[in-house]
This record gives C-alpha cells, sequence and structure tokens, in this order.
C-alpha cells in the first residue's frame, strides 16, 4: 500500500511544518529513531533550500512497497531558478547562503538514492529515498 502527504513550501514556518510531517510518516512507515531523524534533517535541508532558492515549491512524502523492500521517497520540487552548476552545489562546504555547507550532499549522505532534476529558469526536483532495513 502506499501513501502520499504533501505540504506546499512558503513560509520559514513550513519548513517546520515538513519536518513534523516526514518524522510523522518515517515514525508510521517503521523506521526507528536514528532514521527518522535522518529523514527529518534530509527534509529539513530540501525544504530551506527551497524557501531560500526558489521562493515556494512542494515537498512530498510518499511510503512505497518494491518487493520486500519498504520505504520513504521524498520529493522536493519547485519552479525556480533551477541549478546552473549542479556539480558545484554537490561539492561539500560549498555555500552561497552562509551556512555550513552541508545541503545537498549532506542529504545525499543521510538518504539512501538521490536523483536532481534541475533546468536553469524552469525548476528543480529532487528524489531522495530512504529504505527502511
Amino acid at each position: 500500500m502506499e501513501h502520499r502527504s504533501s505540504i506546499d513550501i512558503n513560509t520559514e514556518w513550513d519548513i517546520v511544518a515538513a519536518r513534523q510531517l516526514g518524522r510523522n510518516e518515517a515514525k508510521s512507515t517503521g523506521f526507528g529513531t536514528v532514521d527518522q531523524a535522518r529523514i527529518t534533517t534530509a527534509i529539513s535541508e530540501l525544504a530551506r533550500t527551497i524557501y531560500l532558492y526558489a521562493g515556494k515549491g512542494r515537498i512530498e512524502i510518499q511510503s512505497i512497497t518494491v518487493g520486500q523492500r519498504v520505504g520513504l521517497v521524498i520529493i522536493a520540487s519547485d519552479e525556480g531558478p533551477g541549478i546552473a552548476d549542479l556539480q558545484k552545489v554537490m561539492t561539500d562546504g560549498y555555500t552561497t547562503s552562509g551556512g555550513l555547507g552541508a545541503g545537498m550532499p549532506g542529504v545525499k549522505r543521510l538518504m539512501d538514492d538521490f536523483r536532481i532534476e534541475t533546468e536553469v529558469g524552469v525548476g528543480t526536483t529532487i528524489t531522495a529515498t530512504k529504505w527502511l532495513h
């Protein structure tokens, strides 16, 4: 059975709401507290990136089952400026916001599968999956 939840990201409070939604979905899917924290952190980073760089977007959280595998798929999408230099954005320590630069490389490390689709002037969609082990 698949279940999907989503939240629009328009304000900083939506980042908090997305984190909470993610934690609830991770818990109900059966993830332990460590993986719940990983998923929540990844969602927080993705939502924050939408808010800072695109202004608005959406976080979708979908529980999935593929054969015997159960997991959560996080889809972060926006119609913002897109990412001009994807290689630079995926470099540890790179930041344009004065943050720690953990951003997208950090999300990639926290999750099991990670994919970015981006087009300058059109927007970005990031799909990240965490599998229950």
